[in-house]
């Protein structure tokens, strides 16, 4: 089961017939051709397997899970696939990167969303850890979800990750989190974000060695 679901999810990708003088890649999601320009020498803009994971989730998901006119921020959204498949499924997303990102991102999120969408999608710069009261005041941002595809890998910012996560989430935030697990780093970060969030896996690909999350705050009113 797990590898004819990874075939049909990786069987969304596609590529030029030919050589252009920009590298993209095409994906087929929420009944959409979309283009995705990528440059090879920085993580964050190459298309990574998790974002296809949480695409694949959001579109076979959209009943039970409706992003319609519902408040979505994604955090290192780096290419932007995640954040324009979530806005072709009815969000308001504000797309957050890396300053050094954000070209190539508002690029592929007008180029794949501009007179497709209800709600036209933002791009802002997060760094995580980083003036983030200032940048989104918990008085008056309010995201529905905050959605993350591989930003838990061997980097030294996992503090402001995790701090950046608190900040953001409200009591009725749900937060969409897709993980490969690498090293030992990425499990330790497991255990340190479960001591503030309520963790369930929802989707499980040993073939990619990739886990989807859903995850609310402790201690958050219940109904």
């Amino acid at each position: 089961e797990d590898e004819q679901i990874v075939a049909e999810i990786m069987g969304r990708r596609f590529f030029p017939d030919l050589i252009a003088y920009r590298t993209w890649e095409g994906f087929h999601f929420a009944g959409h051709e979309i283009r995705i320009t990528e440059a090879t020498d920085c993580y964050g803009a190459v298309v990574w397997p998790s974002a296809l994971v949480m695409c694949y989730f959001l579109e076979t998901n959209s009943k039970q899970c409706s992003l319609v006119d519902k408040n979505v921020i994604e955090i290192g959204a780096g290419t932007g696939l995640v954040s324009i498949v979530a806005s072709l499924l009815g969000a308001f997303v504000t797309a957050t990167d890396l300053p050094e990102l954000l070209g190539n991102l508002q690029h592929n999120v007008l180029q794949n969303t501009k007179q497709k969408c209800k709600h036209q999608p933002c791009v802002k710069e997060l760094s995580w850890g980083i003036d983030l009261e200032k940048n989104f005041p918990r008085s008056s941002c309010h995201f529905d979800y905050i959605m993350a595809a591989d930003v838990v890998y061997h980097h030294p910012f996992l503090d402001e990750l995790l701090l950046t996560f608190d900040h953001l989430c409200k009591n009725d935030t749900v937060i969409l989190w897709a993980m490969k697990f690498r090293l030992e780093n990425e499990n330790r970060f497991v255990d340190r974000f479960q001591t503030l969030f309520d963790l369930e896996m929802i989707s499980n690909f040993p073939s990619l060695n990739i886990a989807l999350y859903k995850a609310m705050r402790k201690g958050r009113m219940k109904a």
